[in-house]
């Protein structure tokens, strides 16, 4: 039977959404507290995130999947080898898909199952392939709880990086009071608004280039680079969330822009070099990540262009301006430039020669050859460089790694 959820949220569109386009997946286990999980869910809709649900076979004894399907508005996954599931997004690519997992409840079990780096079921699975937070929020008797057991995993999940939330105190379903009960799940939902409203950027001016630019050969044709301006986008994003006031210079792209971004339109590559330039008089970032055009045409055609039985054309071009190196050079300038290397060759000896020639304090470099972070891919994976250090950044979607890249670069910012 096929079924169309119609699911209106109140508040979740606008600036009201506080986790707008966040990924999210909500792994539920077998507790009674299983229900909470449609709260939760229905909750993170109301801040605007997207969520996918992966049920544990104790889940379903408690909740059926098409609550979790109706609320989170995607197809519920509850099994590992799912053959429908594995066609649609495999495993991996739902691991990858995500900003955080979050567990919710997690039973005594899936706790120690993910201690022991089980990955017999979708979630065990999930929990390992994901370069996301992971979030755990316990829920259990008291007694289970309280166990040496039980307290000895928590402190190996903390230790590896995971976040526990909670578990709260008060009366349980069999009777007994005590530590052990899942947490409110507006707490929990604070907790995840506070973890990527991270305010490390609270009070300072980021300035990104995105997207390519065009450089007119005719009122019809142009030169162009190949560049989706997903990465610039997504370190949009990422800025506004650390609470910076972001400035978007992008070229066309099909991308739409974070609520509360100032978006500047702009085509060449000339166009894009003012508007940096204008921008940046009092940022504290600036972030070179577009595609733009290295040479444009010594003249434009002011008419289209004709074969008229041609077989080759000649084209003379001129060099464009060098934006980052612009910024870079001024004599009042942000205190982080940072540059884009997108090679597909030597990639990091790159880099490094331009970021010293342009003076840069950063820069990322990516090898643009590999098909599983090219040109239009929702991942992206590189290295960080400085003068004096290298950061490896593992692949993840770009969300992820843009956020990652951000919280690197706040701590460089110089005290004020």
């Amino acid at each position: 039977m096929d079924a169309t959820f119609d699911i209106n949220f109140p508040g979740c569109i606008g600036q009201m959404a506080r986790l707008l386009n966040r990924n999210f997946i909500i792994g539920v286990t077998g507790s009674i507290a299983a229900y909470k999980a449609a709260e939760i869910t229905r909750e993170l809709k109301r801040e605007g995130a997207n969520v996918r649900v992966i049920m544990t076979d104790g889940a379903c004894e408690f909740i059926t999947p098409l609550t979790l399907q109706a609320l989170s508005g995607n197809p519920v996954h509850t099994g590992l080898l799912d053959t429908d599931a594995e066609a649609a997004m495999g495993h991996i690519e739902l691991a990858r898909w995500a900003d955080a997992l979050v567990i919710a409840p997690a039973s005594a079990d899936s706790i120690a199952r993910l201690v022991q780096g089980r990955a017999d079921d979708l979630l065990g699975a999930c929990a390992l392939a994901t370069p996301a937070p992971v979030f755990v929020a316990p829920a259990m008797n008291q007694e289970m709880w309280a166990k040496a057991a039980t307290q000895e995993n928590i402190h190996v999940l903390q230790n590896r990086g995971i976040t526990i939330l909670g578990p709260d105190s008060g009366s349980q379903a069999c009777g007994d009071i005590g530590a052990g009960r899942l947490l409110d799940p507006r707490e929990i939902i604070e907790s995840l608004v506070s973890t990527f409203l991270t305010g490390q950027l609270a009070g300072k001016h980021v300035v990104i280039t995105a997207g390519p630019t065009r450089e007119p050969l005719c009122p019809v044709r142009y030169l162009s680079n190949r560049s989706s301006g997903k990465m610039g986008y997504a370190l949009a994003e990422a800025c506004m969330n650390a609470g910076a006031r972001t400035t978007l210079i992008s070229g066309p792209v099909h991308c739409e822009a974070p609520p509360g971004v100032v978006l500047v339109p702009v085509e060449t590559t000339q166009e894009m070099l003012d508007a940096s330039m204008a921008a940046s008089d009092d940022a504290d970032i600036f972030i070179g990540a577009a595609a733009v055009v290295d040479f444009r045409p010594e003249s434009v055609a002011t008419q289209r262009i004709k074969r008229e039985g041609s077989t080759t054309m000649d084209l003379k071009l001129v060099s464009n301006p060098d934006i980052i190196a612009s910024i870079a050079a001024r004599q009042v300038r942000p205190s982080l430039v940072v540059g884009f290397a997108a090679e597909t060759n030597d990639v990091t000896t790159y880099a490094r020669n331009k970021l010293k020639k342009k003076r840069l304090d950063f820069i990322f470099a990516n090898d643009v050859s590999d098909s599983a972070i090219g040109f239009n891919s929702d991942s992206n994976a590189g290295t960080l460089i400085s003068a004096d250090n290298d950061i490896t950044m593992a692949l993840s979607s770009k969300r992820v790694l843009a956020e990652t890249m951000i919280a690197e670069l706040a701590k460089h910012l110089p005290e004020t």
